[in-house]
């Protein structure tokens, strides 16, 4: 049984008056995960096709779909697939949503995958290296750590973790994969990342260096992830054919949660208001208010951008 909490979405409120909702109009949730963000599409009237690689995320988001609709007497549609958003246009053709009124992406990993997946995403408990989206990919974080040279490893963690140890922690690795040092779980490239870090804050307070460990180690997962996931790729692939799929005054937003994949957004929606094909909805970005991140620490980093299709 998943719990109830099973992810809290950020930026709620904001992405709904964004989205410019209107009754029995179609929207697409690319990255559904509880559905926080669809359910408030179904309660305002729209139809909503759900997608996303986690089957857990599938499963809860279904549950929770079905519940919310017989309770409240919602007089609306609703699709949920299983699948990677890099074959978003595809997925919605094939389920009649080849034109829509509004497209939203909730990048980076819900609170369920961080907190109850076991698969690896967390810093907090001791699980096998796996940090797969979709568990049916052949490719793991296990893989990574233990196959991928030492300039393999320090390319992932300098561009996708922007990490200033990325070469004394990939050489760490590879020394331990040398002596035989099993690197399968969590706390095993936790430990890694603190000896390495170690030689350069060996004077810090043992709460100080406890900090730079975790926030180092938050850092070389999402480097790992990403590569694991193809995420940059997928989203630069996804973009182009969401703007394909809007219908015109359709609106497409995007909440990431770090500078790559926001870079990724700013660019193409910039792009895009420069060919005449879009308009800035808010040109800056629209952040958490105070009481939302007070409430929810994951909103703390969260970016809103929208565009709407010209």
């Amino acid at each position: 049984m998943i719990h109830a909490t099973y992810h809290v979405p950020v930026l709620l409120k904001e992405t709904i008056n964004g989205l410019n909702l209107s009754a029995g109009k179609k929207y697409i949730d690319a990255t559904v995960g509880g559905a926080g963000h669809s359910i408030e599409i179904l309660r305002h009237g729209g139809w909503v096709l759900g997608i996303d690689a986690d089957p857990d995320a599938i499963g809860e988001t279904e549950r929770r779909v079905k519940e919310t609709i017989t309770k409240e007497k919602l007089d609306v549609k609703s699709v949920f697939v299983q699948g990677n958003f890099n074959n978003l246009k595809s997925i919605a053709v094939q389920n009649g949503f080849n034109k829509v009124s509004g497209i939203l992406f909730d990048l980076g990993i819900s609170s369920h995958q961080l907190d109850q997946s076991g698969r690896g995403f967390s810093l907090r408990a001791d699980e096998l290296l796996d940090m797969r989206m979709d568990p049916k990919m052949d490719k793991n974080a296990a893989d990574i750590i233990n196959h991928y040279t030492a300039k393999e490893l320090y390319d992932c963690f300098a561009s996708y973790a922007e990490e200033l140890h990325s070469r004394g922690i990939a050489e760490a690795i590879v020394r331990a994969r040398t002596m035989k040092m099993p690197i399968t779980r969590t706390t095993d490239l936790i430990t890694i990342i603190s000896q390495t870090l170690r030689k350069s804050y060996g004077n810090l307070y043992d709460r100080e260096f406890d900090r730079k460990v975790h926030d180092t180690a938050a850092r070389i997962f999402q480097a790992i992830r990403i590569v694991v996931n193809d995420e940059l790729n997928n989203i630069k692939e996804a973009l182009v054919q969401a703007m394909e799929l809007l219908e015109p005054k359709g609106r497409l937003a995007v909440i990431s949660f770090h500078s790559l994949e926001d870079r990724i957004v700013k660019r193409y929606f910039i792009s895009m208001v420069d060919q005449n094909r879009a308009i800035f909805i808010e040109k800056n970005p629209i952040r958490a208010s105070w009481t939302e991140q007070k409430q929810n620490s994951r909103s703390k980093s969260a970016k809103l951008r929208i565009i709407e299709k010209i």
